[in-house]
């Protein structure tokens, strides 16, 4: 009789949801107000001209026009800007 034992359970085998974070606009693109541009943990990307911060630290347009990222500053921090036509 070449039977085996039924196995243990194992402690693995879950994974958490992706969040599905990262930028969502690139630069050049066109917006609308209120479109979402990065979605982030922590302040990564900077909010520059036109664009706002949510409490989660997504940043959105606060106007229409299109997106730019630029480098600023002594720390080299990245800001996402919308300029206005």
């Amino acid at each position: 009789m070449a039977h085996k034992k039924a196995g243990g359970s194992t402690k693995n085998g879950r994974d958490s949801e992706s969040k599905r974070l990262g930028v969502k606009r690139f630069g050049g693109e066109s917006v609308l107000a209120g479109n979402i541009l990065v979605r982030q943990r922590g302040t990564r990307f900077h909010a520059g001209d036109n664009v706002g911060i949510g409490k989660d630290h997504t940043l959105f347009a606060t106007a229409e026009g299109k997106v730019s990222f630029d480098v600023k500053g002594p720390r080299n921090r990245k800001f996402v800007s919308v300029i206005t036509d």
